[in-house]
This record gives structure tokens, sequence and C-alpha cells, in this order.
């Protein structure tokens, strides 16, 4: 992705931790000489390979699953929060513009389809058991063999070894410390949450680096 220096992300546990917190990512792979995308609920597997490995499912009848060739290598999207930023949350200049401040990640890797029945099971269970854990009565991955058989026939699951991982997080870096701080100071103040979370991720980034 297009990255200038300042905003570029490096540390693996940042990584890490977005992905595993903004887990709803897009896949891009070619497929017959053109892009194509799904929008899929991903495992991150951070002791799985020296990057990590992401495991997913998607619909047997999505043409996407032909593009699972380990000698094709594929994109895995993953937003992290995002927001809009006012130029007049900053000391007053003419020259101010409006952006939008935002963490990404962009984890390229080597695909290949899980086959085997019980690991397949065992994979949609701790999808499930990942999703249903805030719930007061979680569902469970409970049915007759006959129906889970069923169900797995429908579907394929997936490994994506990744081999190259990049991050991006573009919060007002390029500003003073004092832009940044009142910055976030502002969307910390926000009705919208999700503006709220990355006025939270750039006061951590500020006291960082302060530490």
């Amino acid at each position: 992705m297009y990255m200038l220096e300042r905003f570029r992300e490096d540390d693996l546990p940042t990584l890490h931790a977005l992905m595993r917190d903004y887990s709803f990512a897009t896949l891009v792979t070619q497929h017959e000489g053109v892009p194509f995308a799904s929008h899929l609920p991903l495992i991150f597997a951070a002791d799985e390979g020296p990057y990590g490995t992401l495991c997913g499912h998607m619909a047997r009848a999505n043409p996407q699953c032909r593009d699972f060739d380990a000698s094709q290598e594929m994109l895995v999207i993953f937003q992290g929060p995002h927001t809009y930023v006012s130029p007049s949350w900053y000391a007053e200049d003419p020259a101010n513009v409006p952006t939008w401040n935002y963490a990404a990640v962009h984890a390229y890797g080597s695909p290949r389809l899980i086959t085997d029945d019980d690991a397949c099971h065992a994979l949609l269970d701790t999808l499930a058991r990942r999703h249903e854990a805030p719930f007061a009565t979680p569902w469970r991955l409970q049915m007759p063999e006959a129906e889970r058989r069923k169900k797995l026939q429908g579907i394929v699951t997936f490994a994506i070894r990744i081999t190259r991982p990049e991050g991006k997080l573009k919060l007002s870096q390029n500003r003073s410390l004092a832009d940044q701080q009142r910055v976030a100071a502002t969307l910390q103040q926000s009705a919208d949450p999700v503006s709220r979370d990355v006025g939270a991720l750039m006061q951590q980034r500020q006291a960082t680096r302060r530490t």
C-alpha cells in the first residue's frame, strides 16, 4: 500500500493485535485475470509461522475457492478504527485541510485448503466460541453427524501463512505534538465509538513516545 515512512508500523505485536481485534477482513485474489474480493471473519494464529497464519472458511459456491493455489500470493486487508479529522482541531492556519486517520494491516501470504473434516470442524468451533463468548448463553456447534457433514460439504476451509505483513497507522504524526494531542482529545469526546477508538489509539501512541 502507499506508505509514508512516518506512518509505517513494523511492530509485530501491534500488527497482531489489529488482526485479532478487527478480524472481519477482506481477502483479495486475482481470479481469471481480474481482482476478486470476499469479506470474511478470520482466526489469527500468531505462533504458526514467522508472521502468523490466518484461517477461515467460505461458501464452496464462491468462485474464489479456485484461487487457493500455493503458487499465488493472496492479500488480506484488515481495517482498524478510522475517522474524519477536521482542520478546525489544529492550531489555526488557513493552509490546513481535512484528512482521515486510520489503522490498517495488509497481510500477504501463501494459501492452502484444509480438507480434513476434523480440522475443518475444529476451526469452525473455534470461530463460533470466540464470537459467542460475550453472550450469557453461548451457542455451541453441536448437531447430528449427518447434518454436520452436510454443512461441511457446503464450505471450504483454508489457511494463509503470512509471508509479508504491512502496517499503517496514520494518526496525525505529520502534525505537531500539540495538534496530535488536540485531535486525540477531541476524538475521545466524540459520540461515535469508532472515533473514540481512534482517539484512544492516538493517546496510547503519544504516551509510548513520551516514555
